[in-house]
């Protein structure tokens, strides 16, 4: 399977934890739909300190995982929300 690429999208979004609105994120995001993973090379802004859990509420959002090969984060489903 191919590697996603690295240089990625021009549009970025920002990640916020669905529980307190803190910011988590300023993420590189390809396409329209739902936000399920993050890969970790495309994080361009990051607010948390171990990329899993709310740096206010301590809630975990995310789930380390190797995707092609690749790091990233997959999130757990109503647990953030983007713009």
């Amino acid at each position: 399977m191919a590697k996603p690429n690295k240089k990625g999208p021009v549009r970025t979004i920002d990640i916020f934890c669905a529980n307190c609105s803190q910011p988590l994120f300023k993420y590189r995001k390809g396409g329209k739909g739902a936000l399920v993973k993050c890969f970790v090379e495309r994080i361009v802004k990051n607010h948390t300190r171990d990329n899993l859990h709310c740096p206010n509420c301590e809630q975990e959002f995310a789930r380390s995982t190797l995707i092609r090969g690749t790091p990233a984060l997959k999130f757990v489903g109503g647990k953030v929300r983007f713009k």
